[in-house]
């Protein structure tokens, strides 16, 4: 696959296919005196493992809208680009787009509950900023029109 001569909006598309995995491993926050996070960094995947341990049912839930929903929804867009996602897909696009936007919050959500525990400490680190850029321009690529391409 040649990227020159290739639209923006599917290079970066496709530079997401690359990104998100490395946003699921990089340090979401430094979490410390927090008993269910080990007090160390955290990334999305440690994350996931020590919810495992503890709730299975939303381990699978925060898996599947933080990272199947995020990479499926970069794998259609691509297939829209190319004119090769089935309509009946395409219309269900705007909602994978919202519900990978609910591991951000998840995300702030459990910021804010470790702050306001008493002598715990949470510091977002530079893979929290990767991953919200990531969705970010997820959500903005499924609102760019494909029949340009």
């Amino acid at each position: 696959m040649q990227l020159t001569g290739m639209p923006l909006p599917r290079r970066i598309n496709l530079a997401l296919l690359v990104l998100y995995p490395i946003a699921w491993l990089a340090p979401l926050m430094q979490a410390r005196a927090m008993w269910f996070l080990g007090g160390d960094q955290v990334s999305m995947l440690s994350g996931l493992g020590a919810l495992w341990s503890s709730d299975k049912a939303l381990a699978v839930l925060v898996a599947l809208l933080a990272i199947i929903m995020p990479y499926g929804k970069v794998i259609a867009t691509e297939l829209s680009f190319t004119h090769r996602l089935p309509p009946r897909f395409g219309r269900a696009l705007p909602w994978i787009a919202r519900l990978s936007m609910a591991d951000i919050f998840l995300i702030a959500l459990y910021v804010v509950v470790a702050k306001g525990i008493a002598g715990a400490s949470v510091t977002p680190l530079w893979g929290l900023w990767l991953f919200t850029i990531c969705v970010l321009t997820s959500l903005w690529l499924s609102t760019v029109k494909h029949d340009d391409f």
